[in-house]
Formats: C-alpha cells, structure tokens, sequence
C-alpha cells in the first residue's frame, strides 16, 4: 500500500549541539529509519515544516490540513513534535476518507536510544491497516486523536477517557 509521510520537524528532527541543550530542527531523519528498518514498499516522503512543535501555528496547521486533504495516498503519517501534536490531530478531523497517523519522539531520532523508530515503524502498520480516522502512535499505543492527550509531568501520551 503506497504511504506518503509528511515531515513537520518536532524532537524527532533535532539535532543539538552542546550539554546545554542548544538545538536547532535539522533534516528530517526518516528516510534513514525507513532504510534502516528496510521498508521498501511505496513511501513518499514530502517535508512540510521545520517546527519544533511549541512554534506551530494556525496557519502551520492549515498547510498541514491541505496537504493531507490534496495527498492522492489513503495512508499518511505526519512526523510532528509531541507537545502540540494533539492540537493538529484535532485539525485533520474534516479530513475524511483517509487513515491519518501523527507521530513523533521524546528523544531526537539521531539518538541511540530515541524512541523515534519505533514510533514511525508503528505509525507505518498503522496506516497500513486501521479504519479512515485520525490516530496518533506513541508509547506503543494507537490512540484515536479524539481521545487522547499529552501527559507532559509523565512525559507520555495516554487516553482521554480513562
């Protein structure tokens, strides 16, 4: 099933520069998890933005929805910053028909131990198999975007309703 991903930076693209943590959104990391993880199938990757997701916009969030409402892929993933991520999954709600999963990391994909991966290879299956809807991936967890939420003090998502 041909996927396009869409890039709109977000700690998964960081990249820094010294212990004190100065960073700066750098290129996106994807096609090299892509490869790294051998998906081979039809991905089309188109970046969109280089945020860190606390900088996004309205207007970000508008080039977002249009992207996604003109792709000609049924599947696509937006790589996105974890602390507004929610916001733009709540965006994307008008957009239907299609199966729209946003992703991102809590440490930078250049990072041995960053999540990043993972998250991207379940947002891959996700897109792949779910029902049209609007879901983010993290914590090894599907959630739908309507039901869910940043918990920023455990530095998790989790569901809305429990």
């Amino acid at each position: 099933m041909p996927l396009t991903i869409f890039t709109t930076g977000g700690t998964l693209d960081k990249v820094y520069f010294d212990a004190k943590g100065g960073y700066q959104v750098g290129a996106p990391v994807v096609r090299d998890i892509l490869e790294h993880g051998r998906v081979t199938d039809a991905v089309t990757v188109v970046e969109l933005l280089r945020n860190d997701s606390l900088e996004m916009t309205d207007a970000d969030r508008a080039l977002i929805r249009e992207a996604v409402a003109a792709c000609a892929t049924d599947g696509i993933i937006i790589t996105h910053g974890t602390d507004t991520m929610v916001e733009t999954a709540r965006e994307l709600a008008a957009v239907g028909g299609k199966t729209i999963v946003l992703t991102g990391a809590l440490q930078p994909g250049r990072f041995a131990d960053s999540d990043g991966p993972f998250n991207l290879g379940m947002a891959v299956a996700t897109a792949q198999t779910a029902a049209p809807g609007v879901y983010i991936v993290a914590n090894g967890r599907v959630f739908d975007a309507r039901r869910v939420r940043k918990n920023s003090s455990l530095n998790r998502f989790e569901s809305s309703d429990a």
